[in-house]
């Protein structure tokens, strides 16, 4: 098992994931992680889908293209080339053939809508860092649950479970290197701005 800070400073996006089935164990232990993050009031609202079934993944890839078609892509027009590149290979088709989706949902009758972000994302956080730990790959996005209207029909959600996140798991395809971050310093204040 990898030391602590080793993961936290190894966790990357991993865009492309191996096909290979990802063993029942190793998701619930991911899970059981990001179900020990710090949650608004110990409300604990978060709830998991996991998505194995291709036709269904195969439908959220379709809406998320559809979302990266429309708007996603135009907006992430600067980002630099090779990454651009990366994205847009991820949203057209690298999610879909993501293994395991895991949608990151609140529940609102246990925490008011406006809270859950304060819940899930640790939550999600959790999961990255546990998954990573593990040996799979993941990346945690936003736009395939931004249409919400279109997105809980696809997974039956009912009216009090808010899509959040989606998390892609399975093997890298390959091994990435370190993430490119400014130093601590470059983002550092102490007493005062």
């Amino acid at each position: 098992m990898p030391e602590f800070f080793d993961v936290v400073l190894g966790q990357r996006a991993y865009r492309r994931l191996k096909p290979d089935p990802v063993p029942d164990e190793l998701v619930r232990r991911v899970l059981e992680a990001a179900t020990h993050a710090p949650s608004a009031e110990n409300h604990q609202p978060w709830e998991f889908v996991v998505v194995r079934d291709p036709a269904i993944r195969g439908a959220i890839g379709d809406l998320t293209r559809g979302l990266w078609d429309a708007a996603g892509r135009e907006h992430s027009r600067g980002l630099p080339p090779r990454f651009f590149a990366a994205v847009d290979e991820w949203a057209t088709g690298g999610l879909a053939a993501a293994p395991v989706h895991v949608v990151v949902c609140g529940d609102t009758t246990r925490c008011p809508e406006a809270q859950l972000a304060s819940s899930i994302f640790p939550a999600v956080q959790n999961l990255l860092l546990a998954s990573l730990a593990v040996g799979l790959g993941s990346l945690m996005s936003t736009l395939p649950v931004v249409n919400r209207d279109a997105f809980a029909p696809l997974l039956g959600l009912p009216a009090h479970v808010v899509p959040m996140a989606l998390v892609p798991l399975g093997f890298p395809d390959r091994p990435l290197g370190p993430a490119g971050r400014d130093p601590v310093e470059a983002h550092l204040h102490l007493d005062r701005w």
